[in-house]
């Protein structure tokens, strides 16, 4: 197959549903600094799917209260913003990546699953290193491989090629992806996050998470390490995950030394269903 043009891959994410109209004005009140509880609680009421899920958390063990909560109100007030950002999210893209992707060798649910796991590791490196926005850091890890879904048609077409040219060229998937395709899926996802109006530190962590040694955005290598440590969990593995490794550069950005790498991963593997959001 010829390598796709920019005209094919614009389609291809124009093809991808937008987020739900209920999600995208419940984050445009969040991103309000004057907006208040009871703003996003009109909103959120008008959506009985996302009522019952928001309820559901602010119930859930996680936050261990003693008593139930039953307002739309009440559970904001006990989640804050910023976790309700995590839950809209994953709200939003269960459906859009709890498929089948064919292309990269994942059946259905796994790459739904690599993201929730990613999402939470994302976040626990985030506490670990004392960045400022955990929960941007969960989104970030649970959006990172959105472009997957947009160029699961064309990757699936030349499956075998990019599979023998990663195997006897020993090269990371995503170099081997842009030279038969032309694009990547970190920049096909980074061009549907542009589409969805995604904060621009989410979108060049999409565009990014494979190649970070350039960056200075440490979400950027968050999410590599969340990725990378992900994948040598076998959680979400896929034929991207050959010759994926951790980049040094992220280690040293984020300060951490190998030892703490193995730690981490010991965390995570002995507590790997952490709950959202």
């Amino acid at each position: 197959m010829a390598k796709i043009s920019l005209e094919q891959l614009i389609k291809a994410v124009e093809d991808i549903p937008p987020l739900p109209l209920t999600v995208t004005k419940a984050l445009q009140v969040i991103d309000n600094p004057n907006s208040g509880p009871r703003d996003l609680a009109n909103i959120i009421g008008s959506d009985q799917a996302m009522t019952v899920t928001l309820l559901k958390y602010a119930n859930s063990a996680f936050y261990g209260l003693s008593r139930r909560v039953s307002t739309i109100n009440e559970a904001i007030v006990i989640m804050g913003f910023a976790a309700i950002r995590s839950l809209l999210m994953s709200f939003a893209l269960s459906k859009t990546l709890n498929r089948e992707i064919k292309g990269y060798a994942m059946p259905q649910g796994e790459i739904w699953k690599h993201a929730l796991y990613c999402g939470n590791i994302s976040r626990h490196i985030a506490k670990k290193i004392k960045y400022p926005q955990p929960e941007e850091a969960f989104v970030a890890g649970l959006i990172h491989d959105i472009g997957k879904v947009v160029l699961n048609e064309f990757i699936f077409e030349d499956y075998q090629q990019v599979l023998q040219k990663v195997e006897t060229e020993q090269k990371p998937f995503v170099e081997v992806e842009k030279e038969i395709l032309g694009y990547s899926h970190a920049e096909a996802g980074a061009l549907l996050g542009e589409k969805w109006k995604l904060p621009q530190n989410i979108v060049e962590t999409i565009a990014y998470h494979h190649q970070p040694k350039d960056h200075t955005n440490k979400l950027v290598h968050i999410v590599h390490l969340a990725d990378a440590l992900c994948l040598m969990l076998g959680i979400g593995l896929g034929i991207d995950g050959l010759y994926y490794s951790i980049n040094e550069t992220s280690l040293q950005l984020l300060n951490l030394k190998s030892e703490q790498v193995e730690l981490l991963i010991a965390e995570i593997d002995g507590n790997a269903e952490i709950p959202l959001p």
